[in-house]
């Protein structure tokens, strides 16, 4: 307690190391008990202000350990020296996740008008945790229910029935579970509450591979051949903005695909990554003598081809990031798919519709048109295959979408390359794949550098490829033409549902303590 007191920041920091060194490519080692160190600490003050700071302190700790991929991106993406980026860094590691220090005003304010204390008291910070963690917005939208994926602790299964974000809320609850134990850790009560919460961890695991087991068996299959041409920032920039490396660029692709094909008799698609084509496709476009060269590689080689590329919208004259079907005799089906969630500062500028006086301020942000959503299904060979680009995997509600649809499959095209090795294409690819766990569906996920891969409708990861290679990869993707839905998608809703009835209880026996409706031995 003295060393406590002599490091009054102590408590902060620690969740913060905890936090960050529990997320993906790290094993979620503090998971169930990363939040006790701060919630300790809220409990001690009584000042809004260090309530704000610990929160923040946190925050910025954890992000600095387990996003610090952002500097990287800063660097190549915005072209800035390592300096600047590292206080772009320092930026988004304040602002990145302010969820934790609202959750940490919300809980004293709450506090501050029930008087409440003791075990309600831990208990509304962690509702009040697990609702910001929830709803407040995130440049990558993150939860903690990605890392047992990550780990591949049969737990993650439970997501086809709450879902990862309820896997999230799980998680935080049972710090709040871990911290009562630990407050009691002297008596009787808190070694067997140690005990109860290690046996249900070890009794969901359980269920968990039980859950994988009960998997649907597929009644059909196919080979899909994921092409990863490894094309450099510099040409893809250059190429976008008309600087040449059109044709070099397509070189590589045809290259890399001749060679995959090669080497398997068996080929039911081709897929390429994000942009991957480098030219426009669609409508008028498909008459160009790239199209043409794309057209009659395919008809040689008898072979369908999912792939990104460029397309004009209609009815705003806004080019698109889409995704193409084409199949074996060069026909390019349409409906296309567009890019609905686009990436802010990236691909638009938050506001600019309300604030046209925007755009001139930031001529460097492109202005790409939406998509219509999950409403389109892509389609060649009989397949119903459920489109995605890039970061619309992270939107749980976008995957619900398709399999609405009846998408037998979800293939997902990405453009990693400006993150750089080590943390974000594993975290990426995770919480793409986790798609695949809810719905229990198989999904395809191809990038430009890394990491590709397929994962199975039962969770399983097949082989991954390496990262900045150019490389191909046959697999062999057992699938259901009629795939059954989830709990989690009938009930979606179900988990907030039930976080937001847990905050009415619980402020419920606040006020009922507070003016003398229910007795209280906190």
């Amino acid at each position: 307690m003295m060393a406590i007191k002599n490091s009054k920041w102590l408590l902060p920091i620690l969740s913060g190391i905890f936090i960050g060194t529990s997320y993906i490519p790290f094993p979620p080692w503090a998971s169930l008990f990363c939040f006790v160190p701060l919630w300790l600490f809220w409990q001690q003050q009584h000042k809004l202000k260090t309530i704000i700071f610990s929160g923040v302190l946190t925050s910025v700790i954890y992000t600095l350990i387990g996003f610090n991929w952002v500097t990287f991106t800063l660097h190549e993406f915005a072209k800035v020296d390592w300096f600047i980026a590292g206080i772009g860094m320092l930026v988004f590691a304040v602002l990145g996740h302010v969820f934790v220090p609202i959750a940490g005003i919300l809980w004293f304010w709450s506090r501050k008008f029930l008087r409440v204390q003791g075990w309600l008291s831990f208990a509304l910070m962690a509702i009040f945790t697990a609702i910001t963690e929830l709803y407040i917005p995130m440049l990558f939208k993150w939860n903690f229910g990605y890392s047992w994926y990550g780990a591949g602790l049969p737990i993650y299964h439970w997501a086809e029935i709450i879902g990862f974000t309820g896997l999230s809320m799980l998680t935080i609850l049972t710090n709040f579970l871990v911290l009562l134990a630990w407050l009691a850790r002297k008596q009787t009560t808190g070694k067997l509450g140690f005990a109860a919460i290690l046996l249900m961890f070890l009794g969901v695991n359980g269920v968990g591979i039980w859950l994988k087991n009960s998997v649907p068996a597929p009644d059909a299959e196919f080979d899909a051949l994921l092409v990863q041409a490894n094309v450099g920032n510099f040409e893809k920039q250059a190429m976008e903005h008309g600087k040449g490396f059109r044709g070099e660029i397509l070189k590589k692709y045809l290259q890399a695909t001749t060679e995959g094909l090669a080497q398997h008799q068996k080929v039911d698609f081709v897929m390429w990554s994000e942009t991957a084509f480098p030219a426009f496709l669609g409508g008028d476009y498909n008459q160009s003598a790239t199209v043409h060269s794309l057209q009659e590689f395919l008809q040689t080689h008898q072979v369908a081809l999912l792939t990104g590329a460029y397309a004009k919208d209609l009815q705003s004259g806004l080019v698109t990031n889409s995704l193409f079907a084409i199949d074996k005799q060069g026909n390019i089906t349409e409906p296309h798919y567009s890019k609905t969630h686009l990436l802010a500062l990236g691909e638009y500028i938050p506001g600019e519709e309300a604030f046209p006086w925007l755009r001139p301020l930031f001529p460097m942000v492109a202005h790409f048109g939406r998509g219509p959503g999950p409403t389109v299904l892509l389609s060649f060979n009989g397949y119903k295959m459920g489109p995605q680009i890039c970061y619309e995997s992270l939107f749980p509600e976008f995957s619900k979408g398709l399999a609405d649809l009846g998408a037998q499959f979800i293939v997902n095209a990405t453009n990693d390359s400006w993150y750089g090795t080590w943390q974000e294409p594993y975290q990426h690819l995770y919480m793409t794949l986790a798609r695949g766990v809810e719905f229990r569906r198989p999904v395809l996920r191809v990038t430009n550098t890394g990491v590709s891969t397929v994962s199975l409708a039962n969770g399983e990861v097949l082989a991954m490829s390496p990262l900045d290679t150019s490389w191909t990869g046959l697999y062999h993707i057992p699938y259901q033409t009629q795939p059954q839905t989830t709990f989690y998608q009938r009930h979606f809703s179900l988990m907030p549902v039930l976080l937001w009835g847990a905050l009415a209880v619980l402020l419920a026996i606040g006020i009922g303590q507070k003016f003398g409706l229910l007795r209280t031995n906190a």
